[in-house]
C-alpha cells in the first residue's frame, strides 16, 4: 500500500482532471452617470432583477476611478490559514472520519495505511457508508452484496473487486465499527472475530485475500469478562499459584516492570502465561496478551499503546469546533503580495497574468474535493479599516486628496459613506459596528476563499475590488436560503450535529455543482478591479480569489429590509446566536424621530413597530401570569451589548428582560424566562425600557407620518389586486403614478410594481392600437439583429396578457375580434391550400385580406407559393394559346420560372409539356439555322420542304421565319432575273451590281447569280483598267469625272466636295442643271439610249467651254498692272506673284515655278498645264479605242461607257478640225531658239520702279488670235487623250508672227541674245527690291537695292511634315505665305533651311530673309542675327556668300 499522510504539508504535484460546470452568470449592470449618482435608488431599481440571483455586479461608468487611499506602509496583518480540502463540507466529513479511524488504530499501536484498489486510493468513508446503508457487515456478507457495493463505488464489474472490498473492510473498518457500536471487547467470543497471529501480522498487507474467521490459537477464556463475572459473584480473580517468583512485563514503551506473577495476568484470558506477550496499557497499566486482542498483535508496539478501556475514553472526547488558524507571520501588504504571486506562479508554472480564470476555477474545486492533496493558502480577511485606513479617501484622513479627486470624498459609492447615508436604516444604530457600518478590508491570494454565508442580520453587502486579480463569486437568491441549508445538512449531517450554526462560522464550502444537482439555483461572476458586487438580504454567497488582490466591503440596510431584519432576530433566537445590534432599539430610535423620517420608512417602521408592540404586550402579559409582579425601568441602551444578552438565546435585550437577585448581571429575555435560574418566578423582576403607554404614542407619531403614503399605498394595492370587472382603467394607474411623483414618494417595490404595470399597460395599449390601426408591429429576435412580425400564437398570448393585466384596456375586445378574424382567415387558407388547383383571384383575395393582419401568418408563405403556381400555370396557358408570340426565350423563361417554384403535380405536368415543346422548337430552330448557314446554300426546294414542316410548330421561331423570308426573297429575285433575261435589254451596271448584291445576301442557291456575278466582275475589271490608264496616281477624280466634260471649271479639288471660296466666281449663274457628279451619273443612268446620253454630255461640253472662256478672261485680266497689286493672288498657294512664274495654257493663271514645277521634261516642249487643269494621264488614242472595244464586249450599260463613247467621238471630231486648221496655218519651225524669261511689258510701263515677276516659258500669245483658233486649242487641251495634233497646233500658235497689239496689251519680247543666267540674277534682285517696296506700302527705296532694310515678321513654327513636302518641291519659299488669309496658305508654312536649326517655339518667332540670290527665310536665333541688326543691315546667308565670293561686312 502507498502510505499517504492524512494532511500532507506540501502539494504532491498531482493535477487530476475534475469536471466542473460553471454556474450561469449573474446580472451585470452598467449604470449611466445619472443613475450612478444615487446608489440606493439604483440598487432599489435593479433589486427586482438582482434579488432573483442573490448577487449582481455593477460596473461604474467609465472614468469613475477613485484613488487608492490606504496607507500601504502602515498596513500589517496576520492572515488566516486555509487548508483547501478542509473547507468543503463533504470532504471535511471524510477527513474527520479518516482522523477517527487513524486515531483508533494509532491508539492500538498500528499506524493506518489506506489501501489501494485498482491503483486508486480506497474511499474508506464511502465504503463504510455503503455497507452501513446495506444493513451492516454481517448482512452484506450473508446476502453477498459486495459486488453491488463495488459497482456503487464506481469499480468496473467482473474483476472480483467485491472480495477485495470485503477483505479491506474486515481488516480496517469492521473493528472500528464494533468499537463504535459500544460492544465490549471482553464479551466478544465469536469465532468470526478471532484471528490467528499470522492474520494479525498480515492485517495491513497489500491486497491480502479475504480469509475465513478462525479460532484463536489458544482457546483462553475472556479474563476481563471472567474478572467482571467474578466481581459480580464475589470471587477473587484467578492468579498463577504455580510460580511465586517475580517476572518482568514489557510495556509498550519498552519499560521493564518487576511485578509479582500472581498480579500480572491478562484481563482477557485471566492467564499470566506467556509473559513476553503481555502488554501493559500506557494509560491504565492493565495487561493484555497480544494474541488476546482483536486484532491480535504480532509484536509489541513501538509507540504508546492503549487498552480497549482507555481507547473508549480517548475516542469519546468531544471534537473541537472547526475554525481557521491564524498564521504565525505578520505580513505587510508588499510581502504578502510577493508571497501570493510566487505561490501562483510556481503552482501553475507560468506567469500569474497568463493563468486563465477558468483554469484557476476548475483547479480550485478540484483541490477542495481532493482528500489526498492538502494545499494550504493564507487569506487576509476582516481587516478593520478604522485602524489602517480605508481604500477610499475620507475627509481629514491621512491620504491627501487632489482637487480632481475631491468628488470621491462625498460620493455615495464610497463605502465609508454608503452604510451611513440617509436611505440606510443603519444610520439609526448608535454604535459603530466594524464590518457593517465600518468597512472591512480583504487581501487575497490565489485559492484563498470565503465560504458560504449570509450577512449579519440578513443585511445587504457591497464589495469593491480596488486592484489586483479577479475575485470569483457564487451566490444563491434569498428565497433559496433554507433550501441551501437543507441540502448542506443532508449531505454533511455530522458537521451540523456538532455545530448547529456552522453556516454562520464562514468555514464551510460546498461545490456549486453539488448544490445545483439538488435543485439550489446558483449563479456566478468574476469581479474585476474597479467593479462592485452587491449581495441581497439572506442571499448565501461564497467564492475565492484568483490571485493577489485588495477588496473592501461594508453592509447597508434599506427600507425593504425591515421585515427581514425582524425575521432574522427570531431566527437567531432559535440558533442561540448573538445579535450584532438590537433591532428593537433601532426601531425605537427611528420612532423617536418620526417627524423627520421618510414617508416610506415611516410606513415600514409603523408596521414593524406594530408587530413589536403586539409581541411585547403578549410576552409581558404572559410573564405577569407566571407570577412576576415586580417591575422596574432599565436603561438598557446605556449598557454594552454583551452586558444585556439573554442567558439562553444570547439575544440583545432592549425593551424588556427578567432578572433574579440570585444572579446579579444575568438576565433572560421574556421568551426564556424559565432558563434564568432555579429560583421561584415570584422572585424575578421585570425590567423594561418603555412602558406600553410610552410605546403607543411613538407608534402613533410614526403612523401619522406614514398615513399619506399608506393611503396611497392601500389604493395602489387595491388597484393592482383588482380582478375582472373591478379592474381600473389606464387613467387611474397614471393618476396614481402622478400622485407619487407630486408627493415625492420614494422608490420602493409598490411604486416600482405600479410603474411597471402602468408601463406594461401603456405598451400593450400602444401595441394593440398599432395592430388595430394597421401599423406594422415587430419585435426583435436573435439579439436584435433581425425583426419579424408577431406570430398568431404570440398575438393570442398578447390578448391573454391584455386580459391578465391589472389594468382594463379598451383595445382588448377589439383585439379579440381581430384574433377571431385571423382565425377565420386561417381556416379559409387551409381550405384553399388543400385544393389541387385554385384561381389566382381567390388566392390574391386572401393575400389582400392578410394585409390587414399585422401578424406573422404561417399560411402566407404557402399561399404565396400557391399564388406563384397559379400565376405560372396561367402564364403557360396564355403563352401556349398565342403561338405567334411564343418565342424560345419565352418558353425558357417559363421553364426557369417553373424550376424556381415549389414542387407540385400540376406544375410538373405543365413543365413536361412545355419542355417537350421547347425541345422540338429548338430542334427545328437549330435545323433552320444550319440550313441558312450552309455553304454552299441549299436549293430552294429543300428549304421549302423544311419550312413547311417547321410551320406546324406552335411557336415563333426566328430562324424558321428567316428561312421563310429567305425563300420568299429568293423567289422574288429569280422572278426579277428571269424578267431581265426575257426582256432582251442590256442591263445597266448599277442594276447588275444591285442584283448581285441582293443575290449574295439570300441564303439560297440561285443559279443565275453566278452569271451575274461574273458579268459584274468583268465590268469592275474594265473600270479598274480604265482608271489605271486615265487617272493619275493619287488622283482625287473619278473615272467618270475624267471622261465627262468639266462641269465645274476652276475648282482645284474633286467636284464631289464643295469648292473653296478662293475658287468661286461670285455673280456667275449656273446655266446647266447638272451641278454635281451625282446629277451627271444619274442623268446618264436614266438615259434610255446613247443619243440621249450624248445630248447630256454635249450640254456639259458647251457649259465647259463657256466656263473655261470666262475663267481664262478673268485670269488674263487680273495679271494686268494695277495700283492695288498687294491684293493680287495667284498660284495654288494664293499668294502674290513674284519671282519665276509659269502660266497655264488652259486657264491662263500664273503659278510660282517653285510650287508647280515638274522635275521631268521642259516646259518648252509641250503646252504647260497647271495641276488643276492637267487631270488625266492623257493616254494615246489607240489605247482609248481598245478600251472602248473591250467595253462593248461586256454588253453592260454604264455611265462611263456613254462618257467614253462621247469622248472618242469628240476627240475624233477635234482631230479632224485640228488637221484642217493646221493646213491653213504656216508650218511649224524646225527649231526653237532658247528665249530669255518673258517679262510682262505692262508692268514695265507702270510707274513702279521694279517689275513684279517673270515667266520661265513662253505662252501662246492671245493678241491677234482668233476666237476659233483659241477655242480649238482650248478644246484640244481639255481632251484627256494624247493627240499629236495638239502638239502641232500648240507650236504653230506659239511661233506664229504677232500683229501689232493694242496699246498696253502685250509686252515686247526681250533680247534673244541676252544671257539667261544674268537676266535671272538681275531679275532676282529686282524682284527682291520690288517685294520690299510692296511690303512697305509704296514707300520708295533709298540707296542701292542691296542695302534696303528687311521687313521683320513674327510667325508660329511650321508643321514639320508639310514643311518637308514644301522643301522637296521648292528650293526657296516666302514668309508671305504665313500671312496669307487663304484656306490653303493656313496649312503651308516655311521651315528654316539652316543646317543646325534650333526649331524655336512660342507665340512669336523672329525671321530674317537672305538678301543674296536664294531669298530664303531663316530664324534669327539660328543664324545669330538680332532683331535690331536685321532691321538696319542686309543679311546674306552662307550659301549665297560662298557663291558670290564675298564675306558679310
Amino acid at each position: 500500500h502507498l502510505k499517504i499522510s492524512i494532511r500532507p504539508s506540501v502539494n504532491i504535484g498531482y493535477k487530476g482532471k475534475l469536471f466542473f460546470k460553471p454556474p450561469p452568470e449573474c446580472p451585470v449592470f452598467e449604470p449611466s452617470w445619472e443613475e450612478f449618482g444615487d446608489p440606493f435608488a439604483f440598487i432599489n431599481k435593479i433589486r427586482p432583477i438582482a434579488e432573483k440571483t442573490g448577487i449582481c455586479k455593477v460596473r461604474p461608468p467609465p472614468g469613475w476611478q477613485p484613488p487608492f487611499a490606504c496607507d500601504v506602509d502602515r498596513l500589517h496583518f496576520v492572515p488566516r490559514i486555509q487548508r483547501l480540502n478542509e473547507l468543503e463540507a463533504q470532504t471535511r466529513v471524510k477527513l474527520n472520519f479518516l482522523d477517527q479511524i487513524a486515531k483508533f488504530w494509532d491508539l492500538q499501536g498500528c499506524p493506518l495505511k489506506i489501501p489501494h484498489v485498482e491503483r486508486k486510493i480506497l474511499d474508506l468513508y464511502r465504503l463504510n457508508k455503503l455497507v452501513a446503508d446495506e444493513g451492516g457487515f454481517d448482512l452484506v456478507c450473508r446476502d453477498r452484496r459486495w459486488t453491488k457495493i463495488a459497482l456503487q463505488m464506481g469499480f468496473a464489474p467482473g474483476k472480483a473487486i467485491g472480495s477485495h472490498l470485503r477483505a479491506h473492510y474486515e481488516k480496517v473498518l469492521y473493528p472500528y465499527n464494533l468499537f463504535q457500536s459500544g460492544a465490549n471487547l471482553l464479551y466478544m467470543l465469536k469465532p468470526t472475530l478471532a484471528a490467528d497471529s499470522q492474520a494479525s501480522k498480515d492485517l495491513m498487507a497489500h491486497d491480502a485475500p479475504p480469509r475465513d474467521p478462525q479460532q484463536p490459537e489458544r482457546g483462553c477464556p475472556n479474563a476481563y469478562g471472567a474478572k467482571h463475572l467474578k466481581s459480580e459473584v464475589g470471587l477473587p480473580p484467578q492468579s498463577n499459584t504455580a510460580s511465586c517468583q517475580t517476572k518482568t512485563s514489557h510495556s509498550a514503551s519498552g519499560r521493564v516492570h518487576p511485578v509479582q506473577v500472581d498480579l500480572v495476568v491478562c484481563l482477557v484470558c485471566g492467564s499470566g502465561a506467556d509473559e513476553d506477550r503481555l502488554l501493559l496499557c500506557d494509560g491504565c497499566d492493565d495487561s493484555y496478551h497480544t494474541f488476546c486482542l482483536i486484532p491480535s498483535l504480532q509484536d509489541v508496539p513501538k509507540g504508546d499503546w492503549r487498552c480497549p478501556k482507555c481507547l473508549a475514553q480517548e475516542c469519546s472526547k468531544p471534537q473541537e469546533a472547526f475554525g481557521f488558524e491564524q498564521a504565525y507571520r505578520d505580513y505587510s501588504l508588499r510581502a504578502f503580495g510577493q508571497m501570493a504571486d510566487a505561490f501562483k506562479s510556481d503552482y501553475f508554472n507560468m506567469p500569474v497574468h497568463m493563468v486563465p480564470t477558468e483554469l484557476v476555477e476548475k483547479e480550485f474545486w478540484r483541490l477542495v474535493g481532493a482528500i489526498e492533496e492538502d494545499v494550504t493558502v493564507e487569506y487576509g480577511a476582516d481587516i478593520a479599516s478604522k485602524e489602517f485606513g480605508s481604500g477610499f479617501p475620507i475627509p481629514n484622513g491621512r491620504f491627501k486628496v487632489s482637487p480632481a479627486d475631491e468628488k470621491y470624498l462625498k460620493c455615495g459609492w464610497n463605502l465609508n459613506n454608503m452604510a451611513m447615508m440617509d436611505p440606510s436604516v443603519l444610520t439609526h444604530v448608535t454604535a459603530d459596528i466594524c464590518g457593517m457600518t465600518l468597512p472591512w478590508l480583504y487581501v487575497g491570494m490565489c485559492f484563498s476563499s470565503f465560504c458560504w454565508h449570509i450577512e449579519d442580520h440578513w443585511s445587504y453587502s457591497i464589495n469593491y475590488l480596488h486592484w489586483g486579480e479577479p475575485k470569483t463569486w457564487y451566490g444563491a437568491p434569498g428565497s433559496a436560503a433554507e433550501q441551501l441549508e437543507a441540502v448542506m445538512k443532508k449531505l454533511a449531517p455530522e458537521l451540523f450535529d456538532s455545530q448547529p450554526d456552522l453556516l454562520h462560522q464562514l468555514v464551510t464550502i460546498m461545490n456549486p455543482n453539488t448544490l445545483m444537482a439538488h435543485g439550489v439555483p446558483i449563479y456566478r461572476t468574476n469581479q474585476c478591479a474597479g467593479e462592485f458586487v452587491v449581495t441581497f438580504p439572506r442571499a448565501y454567497h461564497s467564492g475565492f480569489n484568483q490571485g493577489f488582490n485588495f477588496a473592501e466591503a461594508v453592509n447597508f440596510c434599506t427600507t425593504d429590509w425591515m421585515p427581514l431584519g425582524r425575521q432574522c432576530v427570531d431566527h437567531y433566537r432559535l440558533l442561540n446566536r448573538y445579535n450584532v445590534f438590537s433591532h428593537d432599539e433601532m426601531v425605537c430610535n427611528m420612532a423617536s424621530k418620526a417627524g423627520t423620517l421618510d414617508v416610506v420608512l415611516a410606513s415600514a417602521v409603523h408596521r414593524d413597530m406594530a408587530l413589536m408592540i403586539r409581541e411585547e404586550k403578549a410576552l409581558r402579559d404572559a410573564v405577569k401570569k407566571l407570577g412576576v409582579s415586580r417591575c422596574q425601568e432599565a436603561k438598557y441602551d446605556h449598557l454594552q451589548d454583551d452586558e444585556r444578552q439573554c442567558v439562553k438565546c444570547r439575544t440583545t435585550c432592549y425593551l424588556s428582560a427578567v432578572t433574579c437577585p440570585c444572579s446579579p448581571g444575568v438576565l433572560a429575555c421574556l421568551h426564556h424566562i424559565h432558563d434564568l435560574c432555579p429560583c421561584p418566578v415570584s422572585n424575578y423582576t421585570l425590567n423594561y425600557r418603555f412602558t406600553l403607554d410610552d410605546l403607543y404614542p411613538m407608534m402613533t407619531a410614526v403612523k401619522h407620518r406614514a398615513e399619506l403614503y399608506d393611503d396611497w399605498a392601500s389604493r395602489v394595492a387595491e388597484t393592482l389586486d383588482a380582478r375582472l370587472e373591478k379592474k381600473k382603467g389606464l387613467s387611474v394607474f397614471r393618476s396614481l403614478v402622478s400622485e407619487s411623483d407630486s408627493n415625492i414618494f420614494p422608490d420602493n417595490d409598490l411604486l416600482f410594481r405600479l410603474q411597471l404595470v402602468t408601463k406594461d399597460a401603456e405598451k400593450c395599449s400602444s401595441v394593440a392600437q398599432q395592430l388595430l390601426g394597421g401599423k406594422r408591429q415587430t419585435r426583435f429576435r436573435c439579439g436584435g439583429k433581425s425583426q419579424s412580425l408577431l406570430t398568431v400564437e404570440e398575438l393570442r398570448s398578447f390578448v391573454r396578457q391584455l386580459y391578465n393585466l391589472p389594468c382594463s384596456l379598451t383595445q382588448a375586445p377589439l383585439l379579440k375580434k381581430l384574433l377571431n378574424d385571423i382565425e377565420d382567415f386561417q381556416q379559409h387558407s387551409e381550405k384553399v391550400l388543400s385544393e389541387a388547383v385554385s384561381s389566382v383571384v381567390e388566392i390574391q383575395g386572401l393575400l389582400d385580406v392578410s394585409f390587414d393582419f399585422d401578424v406573422e401568418l404561417p399560411e402566407l408563405p404557402c399561399l404565396r407559393v400557391k399564388l406563384e403556381h397559379a400565376r405560372w400555370l396561367e402564364g403557360v396557358q396564355q403563352a401556349t394559346g398565342r403561338p405567334s408570340t411564343l418565342t424560345l426565350e419565352a418558353m425558357r423563361r417559363l421553364i426557369d420560372q417553373g424550376l424556381g417554384l415549389a414542387p407540385h403535380p400540376s406544375v410538373e405536368k405543365a413543365m413536361a409539356r412545355l419542355q417537350e415543346l421547347l425541345s422540338v422548337a429548338e430542334h427545328w430552330e437549330d435545323k433552320a439555322g444550319s440550313l441558312l448557314r450552309a455553304s454552299p446554300p441549299h436549293p430552294i426546294e429543300t428549304l421549302s420542304a423544311a419550312a413547311e414542316k417547321a410551320s406546324a410548330i406552335p411557336a415563333q421561331l426566328p430562324n424558321c421565319l428567316l428561312l421563310k423570308a429567305s425563300i420568299r426573297t429568293a423567289r422574288e429575285w429569280l422572278q426579277e432575273a428571269e424578267e431581265q433575261q426575257a426582256g432582251g435589254t442590256v442591263p445597266t451596271a448599277d442594276a447588275l451590281a444591285d442584283m448581285v448584291l441582293r443575290g449574295q445576301a439570300i441564303q439560297v442557291h440561285l443559279e443565275p447569280l453566278e452569271r451575274f456575278r461574273s458579268l459584274s466582275a468583268e465590268v469592275q475589271e474594265w473600270k479598274e483598267s480604265a482608271a489605271s490608264m486615265l487617272l493619275k496616281k493619287d488622283s482625287p477624280f473619278t473615272l467618270l469625272e475624267i471622261l465627262c466634260p468639266r462641269f465645274e471649271v476652276g475648282s482645284v479639288g474633286s467636284p464631289k466636295r464643295k469648292p473653296k471660296k478662293a475658287s468661286q466666281q461670285p455673280g456667275k449663274k449656273k446655266t446647266v442643271p447638272l451641278d454635281s457628279l451625282a446629277d451627271i451619273e444619274k442623268a446618264l443612268s436614266e438615259s434610255k439610249d446613247s443619243s440621249s446620253a450624248a445630248a447630256t454630255l454635249e450640254e456639259l461640253r458647251l457649259r465647259e467651254m463657256d466656263a473655261l472662256a470666262a475663267l481664262r478672261a478673268h485670269n488674263e485680266s487680273k495679271l494686268l498692272p494695277s495700283g492695288d497689286c498687294m491684293e493680287l493672288t495667284v498660284c495654288l498657294c494664293h499668294k502674290t506673284p513674284m519671282g519665276a512664274m509659269l502660266q497655264c495654257e488652259l486657264c491662263r493663271d500664273a503659278f510660282h515655278s517653285v510650287c508647280v514645277r515638274d522635275p521631268g521634261g521642259s516646259p518648252a516642249e509641250r503646252p504647260w498645264l497647271c495641276p488643276p487643269c492637267r487631270r488625266s494621264e492623257a493616254p494615246p488614242m489607240a489605247e482609248v479605242l481598245s478600251l472602248l472595244a473591250a467595253l462593248e464586249r461586256t454588253r453592260v450599260r454604264l455611265p462611263e461607257a456613254d462618257a467614253l463613247h462621247f469622248l472618242v467621238e469628240r476627240a475624233v471630231s477635234w482631230q479632224h478640225r485640228a488637221r484642217q486648221t493646221s493646213d491653213e496655218l504656216p508650218p511649224r519651225p524646225t527649231a526653237t531658239p532658247r528665249s530669255a524669261p518673258y517679262l510682262t511689258p505692262e508692268w514695265n510701263k507702270t510707274s513702279l520702279p521694279q517689275t513684279v515677276f517673270y515667266t520661265e516659258q513662253k505662252c501662246i500669245p492671245l493678241q491677234g488670235l482668233s476666237r476659233e483658233l483659241e477655242e480649238l486649242m482650248v478644246e484640244g487641251l481639255l481632251l484627256p487623250v494624247s493627240l499629236p495634233e495638239t502638239q502641232d497646233l500648240y507650236h504653230v500658235l506659239l511661233q506664229r508672227p504677232l500683229s501689232p497689239p493694242p496699246a498696253g496689251c502685250l509686252s515686247p519680247p526681250l533680247d534673244d541674245s541676252s544671257d539667261c543666267t544674268e537676266h535671272l540674277q538681275l531679275s532676282s534682285q529686282e524682284k527682291t527690291l520690288s517685294w520690299r517696296h510692296l511690303a512697305r506700302e509704296g514707300v520708295k527705296a533709298e540707296g542701292r537695292p542691296g542695302k534696303d532694310k528687311k521687313p521683320h515678321y513674327k510667325r508660329q513654327k511650321m508643321n514639320k511634315d508639310k514643311s518637308l513636302e514644301r522643301r522637296a518641291a521648292s528650293t526657296s519659299s516666302s514668309p508671305r505665305s504665313d500671312f496669307s488669309q487663304s484656306d490653303d496658305s493656313d496649312e503651308e508654312m516655311s521651315e528654316c533651311p539652316a543646317e543646325s536649326c534650333q526649331q524655336p517655339e512660342g507665340d512669336e518667332v523672329d525671321w530674317v530673309q537672305c538678301d543674296g540670290r536664294c531669298n530664303q527665310w531663316f530664324h534669327q536665333v539660328c543664324v545669330g542675327v538680332t532683331t535690331e541688326l536685321a532691321e538696319k543691315e542686309d543679311y546674306v546667308c552662307v550659301g549665297c556668300t560662298i557663291d558670290d565670293g564675298h564675306l558679310r561686312q
